[in-house]
């Protein structure tokens, strides 16, 4: 996966020219986490699934997901809010699980910190429970941890547990010809922090005004929490959806998980000004951008596009493409001009 464009300069161009910034310079190579995550699959072993383990437990499958809320904690923690991070933590879960065409059934956390507080406990607490009303599902435990030697701050991670009949799963393969149809994001969600983060900050506070409408503070547009899709999951079933994707790490991406097809993306929704922001502030580049944030559009399914517009119609999505025949055997996506 290439990281971004820019040359050795690392201008963006024009009079208000910036260096470049791209999630490798943040501190985050995609390349090197995705070898990372490759190594331990095959020293585990591989588990049937993609978003989402799978096991056979007889006339159903038990799935499972984690997924933790990684460093947008340090903008809630530069504000003193930890409110809306809680949703984030179980968005981040379910929507794996109804990517798979799972329905989400229980949740645990894992909340580790360098020292007890009991402020901001209450408020990742109540987060999480606003998580788990939105996406119906029990919250049924977790653990908290102290561990000063090993923590800054705090971490915040969970495990989602979900059933579907066989039957009820999806394929997770899409095919040529298949409509690709779209719902939008909430904001930049719980993925590409790091570099949001160092964009935003270069000429900022966590504390400015934000300079754009919607929220009060920087801070705050970033801390957007996560949209949850798990209401998406009947019409899907309903409208024979072959494969879904959670628009995360990697952004744009994802869609190849669905095979090595070419996903052509003419319709996406508009990027909300959240991304508009970070890649102004950070000189980022469209390639860099499109392959770190969904920018705008965070979930999407493949589906026969004689179901397409009715899913599209019954839901608050619409159609934004199609599946092509593809080269090679990774896939590719073309979206406002970029292939990547």
């Amino acid at each position: 996966m290439t990281e971004g464009d820019g040359g050795d300069d690392g201008s963006s161009g024009g009079d208000g020219a910036v260096d470049e910034l791209t999630y490798a310079d943040a501190g985050v190579d995609i390349g090197a986490s995705e070898a990372a995550t490759a190594a331990l699959i095959g020293a585990v072993g591989e588990g049937e699934g993609d978003y989402a383990g799978l096991l056979d437990i007889g006339d159903r499958y038990l799935a499972l997901a984690t997924d933790g809320v990684g460093t947008k904690l340090l903008v809630a923690e530069a504000l003193g809010d930890y409110s809306t991070v809680g949703v984030d933590c179980i968005a981040m879960n379910v929507n794996d699980l109804v990517a798979a065409g799972v329905r989400p059934v229980a949740f645990v956390d894992y909340l580790a910190v360098d020292e007890p507080d009991e402020r901001f406990a209450e408020q990742v607490g109540e987060g999480l429970a606003r998580g788990a009303g939105l996406a119906d599902m029990e919250l049924v435990g977790g653990e908290t941890a102290v561990m000063p030697d090993v923590i800054r701050g705090l971490d915040l991670a969970g495990t989602c547990a979900g059933l579907a009949a066989k039957d009820a799963v999806f394929d997770g393969e899409a095919e040529p010809g298949d409509a690709l149809v779209g719902w939008r994001s909430s904001g930049i969600h719980s993925n590409g922090l790091t570099l949001a983060r160092e964009a935003a900050t270069r000429d900022h506070e966590y504390t400015d005004p934000c300079p754009f409408e919607g929220y009060e503070t920087v801070g705050e547009a970033l801390l957007e929490p996560t949209r949850i899709y798990t209401d998406l999951l009947d019409p899907m079933r309903e409208h024979g959806v072959r494969g879904a994707a959670h628009v995360t790490g990697g952004g744009w991406t994802n869609l190849t998980r669905l095979g090595a097809n070419r996903y052509v993306v003419e319709d996406a929704f508009d990027p909300q000004p959240v991304f508009e922001f970070v890649q102004s502030e950070g000189g980022v580049s469209d390639e860099e951008m499109h392959r770190t944030f969904n920018m705008g559009t965070g979930f999407v399914a493949a589906v026969d596009p004689d179901a397409a517009e009715s899913l599209a119609a019954e839901t608050d999505g619409r159609v934004i493409g199609r599946v092509e025949d593809g080269e090679g055997d990774e896939g590719s996506v073309a979206i406002r001009g970029l292939e990547l």
